[in-house]
């Protein structure tokens, strides 16, 4: 599948110090150790509505990880998937009379629209479902060879995963059995499905229905693929095992990233599928979560269609932490035109307070688990310095060395 095209980055002098991030599964900011190349696989969109201003949060996060790793001088191997085959996408497809084909491409081109609007660097490998189907069907068939997995005996063909032989269930989320109960049934799964050898044993594989798309199974099944085994697959074919982040939103630490991680550590018998486990919160809007069961989502593209500038965007985003869940209002894109406004007035400037202790504030910001709204506040500071005529004179070239700074880190161009 086509990803999108990269922005480039300026080059910055020297090199930043090592990124930490906050691993749900240890509970604790924890330091990224990877090799020379680092490795991060995060989960994509179903493509069945826009982009809407909590993907582009997701999505936002996880390119500061890629930009704060290129700037310690790492290569970055990024890996993200499209779930082209899944429920939310024939029901919508079936709601407004269309082939979930064409929605399906449809919506993937409009997502990458806003990110390359966004200025988010491209994954390097950016896999659909569909595409990635025969790599899913060996892994089922391989879990099902093992004694991993069985099939019901309802005549469906599904068939699921038996996490009873899985040691270490629940490491990743560290939530109770009632609390995976409740959000398995909250988001996709079914526990209450008859004839599981246990409520929380995850589908591996859907067999066959009238008037949905079906392709050559496991065990000559034929079926689509469940939801949590085609990210394991495609991650294990693309970056291996013990890549460095497992990233995606709040809501995938349970049962997505979960499974995904049983799904894989039982195929290769090793641990642990990701290094660190990393998860962006919610955006709401109006004190509630947006999402598009409420109906209350705010799409990247209108906001680019009634002429927003993308940077606003990007910055209003980025002023509130990664990991805090946070409102999205008229106000807080008003602040964030108002500071697109100083900064590129700053930028201009032939002289400037000193870009040194800015790089380095920058960077000791955002390696400290992404902490954008410190970062902005370290420019708002040169800003206000650099356009203050009463300050000591400035620095020769200082605003072009920060509006580098910026775009490579914060990825804002100025």
């Amino acid at each position: 599948m086509l990803s999108w095209p990269a922005p480039l980055l300026p080059p910055l002098p020297g090199s930043g110090p090592a990124l930490r991030l906050y691993d749900t599964a240890r509970g604790d900011v924890v330091t990224t150790q990877p090799d020379r190349v680092a490795r991060m696989y995060v989960c994509g969109i179903t493509p069945y509505d826009a982009t809407h201003l909590g993907h582009a949060a997701t999505y936002l996060a996880f390119d500061l990880v890629n930009r704060v790793w290129r700037d310690a001088r790492h290569g970055v191997h990024y890996v993200q998937n499209v779930t082209d085959v899944d429920d939310p996408l024939f029901e919508r497809a079936d709601r407004d009379g269309e082939d979930w084909i064409v929605l399906g491409m449809r919506e993937t081109a409009l997502f990458r629209e806003d990110m390359t609007a966004l200025r988010v660097l491209p994954p390097e490998d950016y896999v659909g479902a569909v595409e990635a189907i025969p790599q899913i069907v060996t892994k089922v068939e391989e879990l099902w060879d093992a004694g991993l997995a069985y099939s019901l005996d309802d005549g469906t063909g599904d068939v699921y995963h038996d996490v009873s032989q899985a040691p270490g269930f629940g490491a990743e989320s560290n939530y109770d059995e009632a609390t995976m109960l409740r959000l398995s049934a909250e988001r996709g799964g079914d526990p209450e499905r008859p004839g599981k050898r246990s409520p929380l044993d995850p589908l591996l594989w859907r067999g066959a229905r009238e008037g949905e798309p079906s392709w050559p199974g496991p065990r000559g099944v034929a079926g689509r693929p469940g939801w949590h085994v085609e990210c394991a697959a495609i991650a294990l074919d693309t970056l291996g095992m013990g890549f460095d982040v497992q990233g995606g939103g709040s809501d995938l630490v349970f049962p997505h990233h979960e499974y995904s991680a049983v799904h894989a550590e039982a195929l290769t018998g090793a641990k642990p599928f990701a290094q660190a486990y990393v998860h962006a919160a919610m955006i709401g809007l109006d004190g509630e979560k947006m999402s598009k069961s409420r109906g209350n989502l705010v799409f990247v593209s209108r906001l680019r269609g009634e002429g927003v500038d993308p940077m606003a965007i990007r910055l209003a985003l980025l002023s509130g932490h990664y990991r805090t869940d946070r409102a999205w209002t008229a106000e807080l894109l008003t602040r964030a035109e108002e500071r697109l406004v100083t900064w590129r007035r700053a930028v201009t400037q032939s002289t400037g307070a000193p870009a040194g202790p800015v790089i380095r504030a920058v960077r000791e910001r955002l390696t400290d688990d992404l902490d954008s709204p410190g970062a902005i506040a370290v420019v708002d500071r040169w800003a206000e310095a650099t356009l203050d005529s009463d300050r000591a004179a400035g620095e020769d070239g200082a605003p072009a060395v920060v509006a580098d700074v910026v775009d490579a880190l914060l990825g804002i161009e100025l």
